[in-house]
């Protein structure tokens, strides 16, 4: 590995350790709806909790834009961390000042402590030197256990490593051990799957991936673009047709680097968007004009297992199709429970990760027997597209 991890920290008893956390959870009315995040952190904090240090929990919660937002407060979501933590959870009602040094001045050995959103300072997303400092003031050690925030070069995500010792966290290891198996490094064939919506927000994506991988399967409503992008009506379908050429493009880049494109050859048709539509498969060529594509039809589920099958590095972004809504989520569930199967039998490495992703495998209920789900979001797509994660290089190189 070329970073350091929490076994590399050895007598932190009463030491200060700064923990990059993420917790920008869902909350509604007052109650964290989804703590998956909290979840995924717990390990670090527990075993730094431990080994007897003072465990200093740094995060951000919305958008406030460099102001105090009650709404906004880590207050709210620090009775969640402490539910899931099953350990007292103190907090400061700042994160650099007075109020934040008399928080850290009266913690134990072992105690935990949330400090309030670093995103109430203008100088966090700026990356500011001075409120960098600020923050360091509180801590002798600095551990990175966001991956979801690690494109973003922040003060509390990126230039704490500058100032202190910097570590990665369970989860950032997790995360990036298993990023490496998936495209770093991976065992071939490697097959990506990316499904979504549009086209254009995935550009950057398409265009590192076929240099990558060995297939490309594409699903979702961007699979439309590329089918009419060869000429192939698709009816009333979701569709960028102003993308024709960055379709016909990313097919050239893939034929020229040798990856595979594999597209819909049949879809589940309706004329409306909602839960038991009527609906009809049909092979890609023959949509009705007046009908849309929600679903990749029997045929194309079996091509996508089939090269399923023949992988061993699999990546997916994107559901297949609106998965959200019955029966149009058939093809999303049949692909991740194969994919499930042959992850557990020990012949796949399966990474997924990015926006609607975690969602569609948790309906799929394979989240668990997936190598890694990742819950990153950007961060995961950023990676994807191959682009710099100042949170991570900047791990790389304490090494």
């Amino acid at each position: 590995m070329t970073f350091k991890t929490l076994d590399d920290l050895t007598d932190i008893a009463g030491k200060r350790v700064l923990v990059r956390v993420d917790l920008n959870v869902p909350v509604k009315d007052g109650q964290v709806t989804d703590a998956t995040r909290i979840e995924r952190v717990v390990p670090t904090i527990r075993e730094l909790s431990e080994k007897g240090a003072k465990v200093i929990l740094l995060a951000h919660f919305g958008r406030p834009k460099g102001e105090p937002v009650a709404d906004m407060s880590l207050s709210l979501i620090a009775p969640a961390v402490e539910d899931i933590l099953d350990q007292r959870v103190h907090f400061a009602a700042d994160c650099i000042g007075e109020k934040a040094a008399a928080a850290v001045a009266g913690m134990n050995d072992g105690d935990v402590l949330l400090m309030e959103n670093t995103r109430f300072h203008k100088g966090e997303e700026k990356n500011d030197a001075e409120f960098t400092k600020a923050l360091a003031a509180n801590g002798d050690i600095y551990v990175n256990d966001a991956f979801s925030a690690a494109h973003r070069a922040h003060s509390s995500t990126e230039g704490l490593a500058h100032l202190l010792p910097a570590y990665a966290g369970r989860t950032m290891q997790a995360e990036l051990e298993a990023l490496e198996k998936g495209l770093g490094n991976p065992k071939r064939p490697v097959v990506a799957i990316v499904g979504g919506a549009k086209v254009s927000t995935k550009i950057d994506l398409l265009m590192n991936l076929v240099k990558k991988v060995d297939a490309l399967v594409i699903g979702g409503g961007m699979a439309n673009t590329f089918i009419a992008a060869r000429g192939t009506s698709v009816g009333k379908s979701l569709c960028e047709h102003d993308l024709a050429g960055t379709a016909k493009q990313i097919m050239t880049e893939a034929a020229s680097a040798g990856c595979a494109i594999v597209l819909p050859v049949d879809g589940v048709v309706a004329r409306e968007f909602k839960a038991g539509a009527d609906n009809e498969v049909v092979d890609i060529e023959a949509i009705p004009a007046d009908a849309m594509v929600l679903d990749v039809g029997p045929k194309s589920i079996a091509a996508v297992s089939d090269w399923v099958s023949k992988a061993e590095t699999l990546v997916w972004n994107g559901p297949l199709g609106a998965f959200e809504i019955a029966p149009f989520d058939k093809a999303t569930v049949a692909v991740a429970k194969h994919t499930a199967a042959r992850t557990k039998s020990g012949a796949l490495v399966s990474v997924a990760g990015g926006g609607d992703t975690v969602s569609a495998m948790n309906h799929a209920e394979v989240a668990d027997d997936l190598s890694y789900v990742s819950t990153a979001g950007g961060a995961f797509l950023e990676w994807m597209e191959g682009k710099p994660l100042p949170g991570v290089d900047i791990l790389h190189q304490q090494k």
